[in-house]
Protein backbone atom coordinates (compact mmCIF):
# COMPACT_ATOMS: atom_id res chain seq x y z
CA UNK A 1 0.00 0.00 0.00
CA UNK A 2 1.45 3.40 -0.97
CA UNK A 3 0.80 6.64 0.85
CA UNK A 4 -0.67 9.61 -1.00
CA UNK A 5 1.91 12.16 -2.11
CA UNK A 6 1.02 15.67 -0.91
CA UNK A 7 0.31 18.35 -3.51
CA UNK A 8 0.80 22.10 -3.23
CA UNK A 9 -2.38 23.83 -2.05
CA UNK A 10 -1.17 27.39 -1.46
CA UNK A 11 1.68 29.67 -2.51
CA UNK A 12 2.48 32.86 -0.60
CA UNK A 13 5.00 35.34 -1.97
CA UNK A 14 6.85 38.07 -0.10
CA UNK A 15 8.86 40.74 -1.92
CA UNK A 16 11.24 41.81 0.83
CA UNK A 17 13.98 44.37 1.30
CA UNK A 18 16.83 43.98 3.79
CA UNK A 19 19.39 46.55 4.97
CA UNK A 20 23.07 45.75 4.43
CA UNK A 21 26.00 46.73 6.62
CA UNK A 22 28.35 47.86 3.86
CA UNK A 23 28.36 48.96 0.25
CA UNK A 24 29.48 46.38 -2.34
CA UNK A 25 31.16 47.51 -5.56
CA UNK A 26 32.15 45.23 -8.44
CA UNK A 27 32.68 45.37 -12.17
CA UNK A 28 29.14 44.52 -13.20
CA UNK A 29 27.40 46.86 -10.74
CA UNK A 30 27.14 47.97 -7.13
CA UNK A 31 24.70 47.80 -4.24
CA UNK A 32 24.35 49.87 -1.11
CA UNK A 33 21.74 50.44 1.55
CA UNK A 34 19.43 47.49 0.90
CA UNK A 35 18.94 44.38 -1.23
CA UNK A 36 15.65 42.90 -2.46
CA UNK A 37 14.56 39.31 -2.93
CA UNK A 38 11.40 37.19 -3.17
CA UNK A 39 10.51 34.59 -0.52
CA UNK A 40 8.22 31.69 -1.43
CA UNK A 41 6.12 29.82 1.12
CA UNK A 42 4.40 26.68 -0.19
CA UNK A 43 1.78 24.82 1.82
CA UNK A 44 0.97 21.25 0.82
CA UNK A 45 -1.93 19.00 1.71
CA UNK A 46 -1.74 18.05 5.36
CA UNK A 47 -0.28 21.46 6.30
CA UNK A 48 3.35 20.75 5.36
CA UNK A 49 5.28 23.98 4.63
CA UNK A 50 8.37 24.53 2.45
CA UNK A 51 10.34 27.69 1.74
CA UNK A 52 12.23 29.00 -1.27
CA UNK A 53 13.94 32.23 -2.29
CA UNK A 54 14.42 34.04 -5.60
CA UNK A 55 17.31 36.48 -5.28
CA UNK A 56 17.34 38.39 -8.55
CA UNK A 57 19.81 41.15 -9.38
CA UNK A 58 18.84 43.53 -12.16
CA UNK A 59 22.33 43.67 -13.74
CA UNK A 60 22.71 39.90 -13.71
CA UNK A 61 19.51 37.87 -14.04
CA UNK A 62 16.28 39.81 -13.44
CA UNK A 63 14.66 42.35 -11.15
CA UNK A 64 13.17 41.25 -7.83
CA UNK A 65 9.87 42.71 -8.99
CA UNK A 66 10.10 40.69 -12.21
CA UNK A 67 10.71 37.47 -10.28
CA UNK A 68 7.73 38.27 -8.05
CA UNK A 69 5.48 38.83 -11.08
CA UNK A 70 6.71 35.70 -12.86
CA UNK A 71 5.87 33.58 -9.82
CA UNK A 72 2.59 35.29 -9.01
CA UNK A 73 1.08 35.60 -12.48
CA UNK A 74 2.61 32.92 -14.69
CA UNK A 75 4.03 30.17 -12.49
CA UNK A 76 1.33 30.07 -9.83
CA UNK A 77 -1.01 27.89 -11.97
CA UNK A 78 1.91 25.51 -12.64
CA UNK A 79 2.88 25.21 -8.99
CA UNK A 80 -0.57 24.84 -7.42
CA UNK A 81 -1.76 21.25 -7.48
CA UNK A 82 1.70 19.86 -8.34
CA UNK A 83 2.77 16.72 -6.39
CA UNK A 84 5.79 17.62 -4.26
CA UNK A 85 7.84 14.67 -5.55
CA UNK A 86 7.63 15.64 -9.24
CA UNK A 87 10.38 18.26 -9.23
CA UNK A 88 11.79 17.57 -12.70
CA UNK A 89 8.29 17.71 -14.15
CA UNK A 90 7.81 21.04 -12.37
CA UNK A 91 10.98 22.44 -13.99
CA UNK A 92 9.88 21.32 -17.45
CA UNK A 93 6.41 22.81 -17.01
CA UNK A 94 7.84 26.10 -15.76
CA UNK A 95 10.14 26.29 -18.79
CA UNK A 96 7.18 25.75 -21.12
CA UNK A 97 5.26 28.50 -19.32
CA UNK A 98 7.76 31.34 -19.17
CA UNK A 99 11.17 31.96 -20.76
CA UNK A 100 14.07 32.92 -18.51
CA UNK A 101 13.36 33.96 -14.92
CA UNK A 102 15.92 31.44 -13.68
CA UNK A 103 15.88 32.94 -10.20
CA UNK A 104 12.10 32.49 -9.86
CA UNK A 105 12.39 28.89 -11.05
CA UNK A 106 15.27 28.19 -8.65
CA UNK A 107 13.20 29.56 -5.77
CA UNK A 108 10.22 27.36 -6.66
CA UNK A 109 12.45 24.29 -7.01
CA UNK A 110 14.05 24.79 -3.58
CA UNK A 111 10.64 25.18 -1.95
CA UNK A 112 9.57 21.87 -3.52
CA UNK A 113 12.75 20.16 -2.33
CA UNK A 114 12.20 21.60 1.15
CA UNK A 115 8.67 20.14 1.14
CA UNK A 116 9.86 16.77 -0.17
CA UNK A 117 12.65 16.57 2.38
CA UNK A 118 10.35 17.42 5.26
CA UNK A 119 7.81 14.87 4.01
CA UNK A 120 10.42 12.10 3.68
CA UNK A 121 12.60 13.02 6.67
CA UNK A 122 15.63 13.47 4.39
CA UNK A 123 17.85 16.49 3.84
CA UNK A 124 17.99 18.01 0.37
CA UNK A 125 21.60 16.82 0.09
CA UNK A 126 20.36 13.26 0.57
CA UNK A 127 17.66 13.78 -2.05
CA UNK A 128 20.37 14.99 -4.44
CA UNK A 129 22.48 11.86 -3.99
CA UNK A 130 23.98 12.10 -0.52
CA UNK A 131 26.76 14.14 1.05
CA UNK A 132 30.37 14.12 0.01
CA UNK A 133 31.23 16.89 2.49
CA UNK A 134 29.83 18.25 5.74
CA UNK A 135 31.49 21.67 5.61
CA UNK A 136 32.31 24.05 2.74
CA UNK A 137 35.21 26.55 2.88
CA UNK A 138 33.78 30.07 3.01
CA UNK A 139 35.07 32.79 0.69
CA UNK A 140 34.54 36.43 1.68
CA UNK A 141 34.53 39.08 -1.05
CA UNK A 142 36.68 42.17 -0.60
CA UNK A 143 34.25 44.57 -2.28
CA UNK A 144 33.78 47.51 0.07
CA UNK A 145 34.64 50.81 -1.66
CA UNK A 146 36.47 51.55 1.62
CA UNK A 147 39.39 49.12 1.29
CA UNK A 148 40.70 49.98 4.75
CA UNK A 149 37.43 48.72 6.23
CA UNK A 150 37.77 45.44 4.35
CA UNK A 151 41.40 45.06 5.45
CA UNK A 152 40.26 45.54 9.06
CA UNK A 153 37.64 42.83 8.51
CA UNK A 154 40.35 40.49 7.27
CA UNK A 155 42.41 41.15 10.39
CA UNK A 156 39.41 39.98 12.42
CA UNK A 157 38.43 37.08 10.15
CA UNK A 158 41.81 35.43 9.52
CA UNK A 159 42.48 34.62 13.20
CA UNK A 160 38.95 33.12 13.34
CA UNK A 161 39.90 30.58 10.67
CA UNK A 162 38.87 32.30 7.42
CA UNK A 163 41.38 31.71 4.60
CA UNK A 164 39.50 32.35 1.34
CA UNK A 165 39.20 35.98 0.18
CA UNK A 166 38.08 37.13 -3.26
CA UNK A 167 39.07 40.68 -4.20
CA UNK A 168 36.74 42.54 -6.54
CA UNK A 169 39.13 44.14 -9.02
CA UNK A 170 38.63 46.44 -11.99
CA UNK A 171 36.28 48.82 -10.18
CA UNK A 172 39.07 51.18 -9.15
CA UNK A 173 42.15 52.18 -11.18
CA UNK A 174 44.61 49.35 -11.77
CA UNK A 175 47.31 50.97 -9.64
CA UNK A 176 44.91 50.97 -6.67
CA UNK A 177 44.10 47.30 -7.23
CA UNK A 178 47.82 46.54 -7.25
CA UNK A 179 48.36 48.49 -4.04
CA UNK A 180 45.48 46.67 -2.34
CA UNK A 181 46.77 43.26 -3.40
CA UNK A 182 50.24 44.21 -2.18
CA UNK A 183 48.78 45.27 1.17
CA UNK A 184 46.95 41.95 1.55
CA UNK A 185 50.04 39.87 0.75
CA UNK A 186 52.17 42.07 3.05
CA UNK A 187 49.71 41.61 5.91
CA UNK A 188 48.89 37.92 5.50
CA UNK A 189 51.44 36.38 3.14
CA UNK A 190 50.48 32.94 1.92
CA UNK A 191 48.22 32.26 4.91
CA UNK A 192 45.27 33.44 2.81
CA UNK A 193 43.89 31.86 -0.36
CA UNK A 194 43.54 34.91 -2.61
CA UNK A 195 41.18 35.04 -5.58
CA UNK A 196 40.43 37.93 -7.99
CA UNK A 197 37.14 38.79 -9.68
CA UNK A 198 36.81 41.45 -12.39
CA UNK A 199 33.10 40.88 -13.05
CA UNK A 200 33.62 41.73 -16.75
CA UNK A 201 35.32 45.06 -15.92
CA UNK A 202 38.15 44.83 -18.49
CA UNK A 203 38.01 45.17 -22.26
CA UNK A 204 39.91 42.52 -24.24
CA UNK A 205 42.31 45.16 -25.63
CA UNK A 206 44.93 45.67 -22.92
CA UNK A 207 43.51 43.09 -20.51
CA UNK A 208 46.47 40.73 -20.84
CA UNK A 209 48.86 43.37 -19.51
CA UNK A 210 46.65 43.93 -16.47
CA UNK A 211 46.28 40.22 -15.82
CA UNK A 212 50.01 39.59 -16.14
CA UNK A 213 50.51 42.28 -13.48
CA UNK A 214 48.15 40.69 -10.96
CA UNK A 215 49.44 37.19 -11.78
CA UNK A 216 52.45 37.85 -9.54
CA UNK A 217 50.24 37.83 -6.44
CA UNK A 218 49.65 34.09 -7.02
CA UNK A 219 45.83 34.11 -6.95
CA UNK A 220 44.00 30.79 -6.97
CA UNK A 221 41.95 32.02 -9.92
CA UNK A 222 41.01 35.14 -11.87
CA UNK A 223 37.26 35.34 -12.38
CA UNK A 224 35.56 36.73 -15.50
CA UNK A 225 38.06 39.41 -16.54
CA UNK A 226 36.15 40.53 -19.67
CA UNK A 227 32.49 40.74 -20.81
CA UNK A 228 30.81 37.39 -21.17
CA UNK A 229 30.66 37.31 -24.97
CA UNK A 230 34.47 37.49 -25.39
CA UNK A 231 35.16 33.77 -25.10
CA UNK A 232 38.12 33.91 -27.48
CA UNK A 233 39.82 36.44 -25.22
CA UNK A 234 39.05 34.25 -22.21
CA UNK A 235 40.64 31.31 -24.03
CA UNK A 236 43.74 33.42 -24.68
CA UNK A 237 44.06 34.27 -20.98
CA UNK A 238 43.57 30.64 -19.99
CA UNK A 239 46.32 29.57 -22.38
CA UNK A 240 48.81 32.30 -21.55
CA UNK A 241 48.57 32.77 -17.79
CA UNK A 242 49.78 30.57 -14.97
CA UNK A 243 46.72 31.53 -12.92
CA UNK A 244 43.52 29.60 -13.78
CA UNK A 245 40.66 31.57 -15.37
CA UNK A 246 37.19 31.08 -13.87
CA UNK A 247 34.05 31.74 -15.94
CA UNK A 248 31.02 33.28 -14.24
CA UNK A 249 28.98 35.57 -16.48
CA UNK A 250 30.21 33.58 -19.50
CA UNK A 251 28.66 30.44 -18.04
CA UNK A 252 25.02 30.81 -17.00
CA UNK A 253 23.84 27.31 -17.90
CA UNK A 254 24.82 23.98 -19.44
CA UNK A 255 24.56 25.36 -22.98
CA UNK A 256 27.02 28.13 -22.13
CA UNK A 257 29.30 25.62 -20.45
CA UNK A 258 29.48 23.43 -23.54
CA UNK A 259 30.76 26.44 -25.49
CA UNK A 260 33.26 27.33 -22.75
CA UNK A 261 34.58 23.77 -22.86
CA UNK A 262 34.66 23.68 -26.67
CA UNK A 263 36.70 26.88 -26.82
CA UNK A 264 38.84 26.05 -23.76
CA UNK A 265 37.81 29.46 -22.44
CA UNK A 266 38.16 28.72 -18.72
CA UNK A 267 39.80 26.41 -16.22
CA UNK A 268 36.93 26.50 -13.68
CA UNK A 269 33.34 27.74 -13.40
CA UNK A 270 31.15 29.60 -10.92
CA UNK A 271 27.87 27.80 -10.26
CA UNK A 272 24.98 29.97 -9.04
CA UNK A 273 21.48 28.66 -8.43
CA UNK A 274 19.92 31.97 -9.50
CA UNK A 275 21.91 31.94 -12.72
CA UNK A 276 21.34 28.36 -13.87
CA UNK A 277 17.80 27.85 -12.53
CA UNK A 278 18.15 25.59 -9.51
CA UNK A 279 19.91 22.68 -7.85
CA UNK A 280 19.17 19.99 -10.41
CA UNK A 281 20.46 22.18 -13.20
CA UNK A 282 23.55 23.06 -11.17
CA UNK A 283 24.30 19.36 -10.83
CA UNK A 284 23.70 18.86 -14.56
CA UNK A 285 26.25 21.61 -15.27
CA UNK A 286 28.76 19.96 -12.97
CA UNK A 287 28.35 16.64 -14.78
CA UNK A 288 29.68 18.41 -17.89
CA UNK A 289 32.35 20.29 -15.93
CA UNK A 290 33.53 17.10 -14.24
CA UNK A 291 33.90 15.40 -17.60
CA UNK A 292 35.94 18.34 -18.91
CA UNK A 293 38.05 18.55 -15.74
CA UNK A 294 36.76 21.97 -14.62
CA UNK A 295 36.19 22.39 -10.86
CA UNK A 296 33.27 24.48 -9.60
CA UNK A 297 32.96 27.38 -7.17
CA UNK A 298 29.77 28.15 -5.26
CA UNK A 299 28.88 31.69 -6.26
CA UNK A 300 26.00 33.91 -5.16
CA UNK A 301 24.17 37.10 -5.99
CA UNK A 302 22.57 38.75 -2.91
CA UNK A 303 20.80 35.76 -1.37
CA UNK A 304 19.62 35.46 2.19
CA UNK A 305 19.65 32.39 4.40
CA UNK A 306 16.96 30.35 2.60
CA UNK A 307 18.69 30.33 -0.80
CA UNK A 308 22.13 29.91 0.73
CA UNK A 309 20.91 26.91 2.72
CA UNK A 310 19.81 25.44 -0.61
CA UNK A 311 23.19 26.17 -2.17
CA UNK A 312 24.91 24.57 0.80
CA UNK A 313 22.82 21.40 0.46
CA UNK A 314 23.56 21.26 -3.28
CA UNK A 315 27.32 21.69 -2.87
CA UNK A 316 27.36 19.08 -0.10
CA UNK A 317 26.06 16.55 -2.66
CA UNK A 318 28.13 17.70 -5.66
CA UNK A 319 31.78 16.54 -5.54
CA UNK A 320 33.07 18.77 -8.34
CA UNK A 321 32.25 22.06 -6.56
CA UNK A 322 35.55 21.93 -4.71
CA UNK A 323 36.70 25.57 -4.67
CA UNK A 324 34.52 26.68 -1.74
CA UNK A 325 31.54 29.03 -1.65
CA UNK A 326 30.86 32.71 -1.08
CA UNK A 327 27.82 32.24 1.14
CA UNK A 328 28.77 35.08 3.48
CA UNK A 329 25.81 37.43 3.04
CA UNK A 330 23.64 36.46 6.05
CA UNK A 331 26.52 36.53 8.53
CA UNK A 332 28.59 39.43 7.26
CA UNK A 333 26.44 41.76 5.12
CA UNK A 334 22.74 41.51 5.97
CA UNK A 335 21.88 43.30 9.19
CA UNK A 336 19.07 40.78 9.73
CA UNK A 337 17.77 37.64 8.05
CA UNK A 338 14.50 35.75 7.95
CA UNK A 339 15.77 32.46 9.42
CA UNK A 340 14.94 31.73 13.02
CA UNK A 341 18.57 30.59 13.38
CA UNK A 342 21.28 31.28 10.82
CA UNK A 343 23.21 28.50 9.09
CA UNK A 344 26.33 27.85 11.18
CA UNK A 345 29.73 29.20 10.15
CA UNK A 346 32.68 27.61 11.95
CA UNK A 347 36.46 27.88 11.50
CA UNK A 348 36.14 29.58 8.15
CA UNK A 349 33.59 27.16 6.74
CA UNK A 350 29.83 26.83 6.26
CA UNK A 351 28.42 23.86 8.17
CA UNK A 352 25.85 21.98 6.09
CA UNK A 353 22.54 21.78 8.03
CA UNK A 354 21.52 18.29 9.17
CA UNK A 355 17.74 18.55 9.40
CA UNK A 356 15.12 17.45 6.87
CA UNK A 357 14.58 19.53 3.76
CA UNK A 358 16.79 22.61 3.69
CA UNK A 359 17.56 22.08 7.38
CA UNK A 360 16.41 25.56 8.38
CA UNK A 361 13.54 27.03 10.37
CA UNK A 362 11.48 29.86 8.89
CA UNK A 363 8.10 31.18 9.95
CA UNK A 364 5.89 33.95 8.71
CA UNK A 365 6.69 35.71 11.99
CA UNK A 366 10.45 35.46 11.39
CA UNK A 367 9.96 36.79 7.85
CA UNK A 368 8.02 39.79 9.10
CA UNK A 369 10.56 40.43 11.86
CA UNK A 370 13.62 39.94 9.63
CA UNK A 371 12.88 42.03 6.53
CA UNK A 372 10.77 44.89 5.25
CA UNK A 373 7.91 43.47 3.16
CA UNK A 374 7.32 45.54 0.02
CA UNK A 375 4.60 43.35 -1.50
CA UNK A 376 2.93 40.01 -0.85
CA UNK A 377 0.55 37.73 -2.68
CA UNK A 378 -1.34 34.53 -1.98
Amino acid sequence: MTSTVPTVERMQLFLVESPIRMARAQGVGAVKGTVKRVLIRLTATGGLVGWGEAAAWEVFTDTAEGAFAALDVYLRPVILGQPINRVRDLLARMDRTVVGHTDAKAGAEMAFFDLLGRHSGLSVAELLGGRVRDTIPLSFSIADPDFAADLARMHAMVPAGNRLFKVKTGVKPHREDMAHLEAIRDAFGDTVDLRLDYNQALEPFGAMTVLRDVDRFRPTFIEQPVPRRHLDAMAGFAAALDTPILADESCFDATDLLEVVRRQAADAISVKLMKCGGMLRAQAMMAIADTAGLPGYGGTLWEGGIALAAGTQMIAATPGISLGCEFYMPHHVLTEDVLEERVTNRDGAVVVPDGPGLGIRVSEASVRAGARILAEAG
